[in-house]
């Protein structure tokens, strides 16, 4: 596996996921997504596209971040020094990193709750990057019935996160 091209044909990518899902800039976490990619390289199966496993550890990485912030701010807030020790020194103010976080939950939330088909176009197209044709092939149905769910899902999603928009 050549990781140099893989890192330059995927860098872009993995730098979307990583700012949809977290909202920000994070070199740590793409620097985490190289590692793991190099060290599960031996896992990776031919069956699927190198992009959708690329994406996908880029995506839990970035979710396994969510988590672990979550955690440190609200589940360990023991005192209140514990609270602003644990919260990374950012241009956004504390108050603001909270608000973001419990954004990002919502936005998961509400992307659960969507009907299957509906979600998995959702995943396969915005989250995991790919292409309707990509997705149309991957799921074994007209360009037209991705682009329908998308659609679809992206009207139901609008009227759950309205209060986002």
């Amino acid at each position: 596996m050549d990781f140099e091209k893989i890192i330059q044909t995927n860098k872009q990518n993995i730098k979307n996921i990583i700012r949809l899902i977290t909202k920000e800039e994070n070199e740590d976490i793409e620097q985490e997504v190289y590692l793991k990619i190099w060290k599960n390289s031996d896992k990776y199966k031919e069956k699927g596209s190198i992009k959708s496993w690329i994406s996908a550890i880029a995506r839990n990485t970035s979710l396994d971040y969510l988590k672990s912030a979550y955690h440190r701010v609200f589940m360990n807030s023991e005192s209140d020094e514990y609270v602003i020790s644990g919260i990374k020194d950012k241009k956004d103010t504390p108050e603001k990193n909270v608000i973001n976080l419990e954004r990002q939950k919502k936005i998961i939330r509400a992307i659960d709750s969507l009907k299957p088909k509906f979600k998995e176009v959702i995943m396969l197209c915005e989250i995991e990057g790919y292409s309707y044709e990509q997705c149309a092939k991957k799921l074994r149905c007209p360009m037209g019935t991705v682009k329908s769910r998308i659609y679809n899902a992206k009207k139901e999603l609008s009227i759950k996160l309205e209060d986002l928009l």
